[in-house]
């Protein structure tokens, strides 16, 4: 016989209060996933007088925010190529959803672009996935590169269309020399070197260890927001790198736990993050009296029995990696290493 409403709410008025929500191990389990898909196909790598084009699959931008990326095309000997929404803007969209997701297809379907960077993140690439011709992505194997919103794109075209893409610098990013690179040292030809090392002691160890799995993973709440759809990441076997901006601890513990709901979390081997810039509680936040967002990383990561790490420069920062999605990678937690273990381009 079900229990009566009032003795169920006695039942729980009668549980004792803890100060932090309940350890992931110790309620969902996940059991072991089957072996993920083979390794996506390389594209390309960039090589002097290489056109790249400039999408807006996003939010919009003018042809001054990307007097940086122009500059960068000239030292490397590339030729930008801007698609037909630039300087276009439409509310928080750079143009319609079709005129987008035609925008960036036609930048797939012209042979003579060698390469797609997205202009910026913003909102709206979750929009156009729909529209995509993930055939057409597979056969142009072009790089395609971006971070932020730019997350879903990345996922979408690395699984549906099992190609190598570059969560990197978007074309209205700020390009100092780290960020410049470590492009050229995943995107370009004759630059690309395999094994590639980053290290840096400053980095903080949340669960040590040594393991390795392709890498996949980009922005926080574009992965959490694509989960229960033809677009969610596929985790099984990987180092799932994710990083944030402008959230608090509450929205990042939220969304941690919704990807642990998925088993997303648990199917990983192991898990880097980059900066979560900006995702200390507010002065005046709803959230008050809150965990820090050490307290929830470590609440809900810690007990998962693979490496963690915390820190790497990717995502919404000055100076960013450029990590390839489908391209093994070991994260060494104890080293505070992660290293790309193969070419991503050919």
């Amino acid at each position: 016989m079900p229990m009566r409403r009032r003795r169920f709410i006695q039942a729980l008025t009668a549980a004792p209060l803890v100060p932090m929500v309940a350890r992931a191990s110790t309620a969902l389990e996940v059991p072991p996933a089957p072996s993920p898909t083979p390794l996506p196909a390389r594209p390309q790598g960039l090589r002097k007088g290489a056109r790249v084009g400039i999408a807006c699959p996003a939010s919009g931008v003018t042809r001054k925010d990307l007097r940086d990326f122009e500059t960068l095309c000239t030292q490397l000997g590339f030729v930008p190529v801007f698609g037909k929404n630039v300087s276009h803007f439409s509310g928080y969209l750079a143009a319609s959803d079709r005129d987008r997701a035609d925008e960036f297809m036609q930048l797939i379907d012209d042979t003579s672009v060698d390469a797609i960077i997205c202009a910026r993140g913003g909102y709206g690439v979750m929009r156009i996935l729909p529209m995509l011709d993930f055939g057409a992505i597979e056969q142009a194997r072009k790089p395609i590169v971006g971070f932020s919103d730019i997350t879903a794109l990345l996922i979408a075209a690395n699984q549906l269309s099992n190609v190598i893409t570059f969560h990197g610098p978007v074309a209205s990013s700020t390009f100092d020399q780290f960020t410049i690179d470590s492009f050229n040292n995943v995107v370009v030809a004759n630059e690309s070197q395999a094994p590639y090392t980053f290290v840096d002691q400053r980095l903080t160890t949340l669960v040590p260890g040594i393991r390795r799995g392709r890498l996949t993973g980009g922005n926080l709440a574009m992965v959490a927001a694509t989960l229960g759809t033809a677009y969610e990441i596929d985790t099984r076997g990987a180092i799932l790198f994710l990083e944030e901006i402008n959230e608090e601890p509450y929205r990042i513990d939220r969304m941690l736990t919704q990807l642990w709901l998925a088993g997303k979390l648990q199917q990983a081997a192991g898990i880097a993050l980059g900066n979560f810039r900006n995702c200390e509680v507010k002065k005046q936040s709803i959230s008050e009296p809150s965990f820090t967002l050490r307290q929830v990383l470590d609440d809900r990561l810690s007990d998962l029995g693979i490496p963690v790490v915390y820190g790497l420069p990717f995502g919404h920062v000055k100076s960013k990696l450029t990590l390839p999605l489908g391209i093994v990678g070991e994260l060494d937690a104890t080293n505070k290493t992660l290293r790309i273990l193969t070419d991503a381009v050919t």
